[in-house]
């Protein structure tokens, strides 16, 4: 907590007035990396908030990019008021938008992006979740509030039983994707199976060792957000062109990516490299279940489910319910 605290500390000291008020600046969390954090990557080497926003009436917006990642960290971030945008899964947002219904109105801006995620293991012993005991220890971002985490205890619910959905909580650790990739690859540090995303997973399964025995479409049932992002209903209210401008920006570099995977990927690599190459990422990126949208997808039913468990105290009517009105017209879920 202290080393967090420190954290945000820096940032505000480094981040000037910078408050929900002020129009000049706006600051985003750059996310834990990999593809689902692309459009942020896009829009920063772009400029595209800067030029939605000077569209709009706000010329010469300071944009500030913060290196953070991480459900919980980039969470506190928000609410200690060090970042006015920050980038997650669906279920850190929604931890966030049910506890700060009462106070500063955390809800979805938009999604960026729908992708899978892929439980990788190099341990024979281990066919399926079913497998796991004390022995085995799984990677993660972050315990109990990452999407694996969510779908984990989905899964557990479900076959086992609602009362037991914290089944395979205690087989998990907390890592970055980079250092899950260390460790499988590395067989190290009791690590014998790692939940990630593109391209971590792609690194891993390059190993003939490891292999993957599970994806969250196995339990979703379908295409899913993987990363959105979300701000308080003051900032949005005190500062609506510069909302829109994330907004615009954020359409417009997932039509980049669209457009142009190649170079998409370039900037991915120049940004994270990890033993890829150029057509290694532009393959993820053309992958047909990899999407680039800011249509929400799913997202109810990680809240439905939170719900269900007491993760979250209120269960919302929609999807709307947890969103910005400029994302309603969206066909989302």
């Amino acid at each position: 907590m202290k080393k967090l605290a420190f954290v945000l500390l820096s940032i505000g000291l480094t981040s000037g007035c910078g408050s929900s008020g002020d129009a000049n600046q706006v600051r985003l969390t750059r996310g834990a990396g990999g593809v689902g954090f692309l459009p942020l990557l896009v829009m920063e080497e772009r400029g595209l908030i800067e030029k939605h926003a000077a569209e709009a009436g706000v010329p010469d917006l300071d944009v500030r990019w913060i290196d953070l990642g991480g459900p919980a960290i980039v969470n506190d971030a928000l609410l200690s008021g060090s970042a006015d945008f920050v980038s997650a899964g669906p279920p850190a947002f929604l931890t966030l938008w049910d506890r700060t219904r009462d106070s500063v109105q955390v809800r979805g801006v938009a999604a960026m992006t729908s992708l899978p995620m892929y439980l990788n293991t190099h341990a024979a012993h281990l066919e399926s979740l079913d497998d796991f005991t004390e022995q085995d220890k799984i990677a993660l971002t972050a315990i109990k509030v990452s999407i694996p985490a969510i779908i984990m205890q989905m899964y557990a619910a479900e076959n086992y039983g609602v009362e037991q959905f914290e089944r395979f909580d205690p087989f998990t650790v907390s890592m970055t994707h980079p250092d899950g990739v260390v460790a499988m690859l590395a067989r190290a540090g009791g690590v014998n199976a790692h939940f990630t995303s593109p391209p971590f997973h792609q690194r891993e399964i390059q190993d003939p060792g490891i292999r993957t025995i599970m994806t969250t479409r196995d339990v979703m049932g379908g295409s899913t957000t993987f990363t959105m992002l979300s701000t308080t209903a003051r900032y949005r209210d005190e500062n609506p062109a510069v909302h829109a401008a994330v907004i615009a920006a954020l359409e417009e570099a997932n039509a980049v990516i669209r457009q142009d995977t190649r170079a998409a990927a370039e900037l991915l690599l120049a940004r994270s490299p990890g033993g890829f190459t150029v057509d290694d990422i532009a393959a993820v990126l053309e992958d047909p279940d990899i999407r680039f949208t800011t249509t929400p997808e799913n997202v109810t039913r990680y809240a439905d489910f939170m719900a269900r468990i007491g993760t979250i105290a209120r269960q919302p009517a929609s999807w709307r319910e947890l969103f910005f009105p400029e994302i309603h017209d969206a066909d989302g879920s």
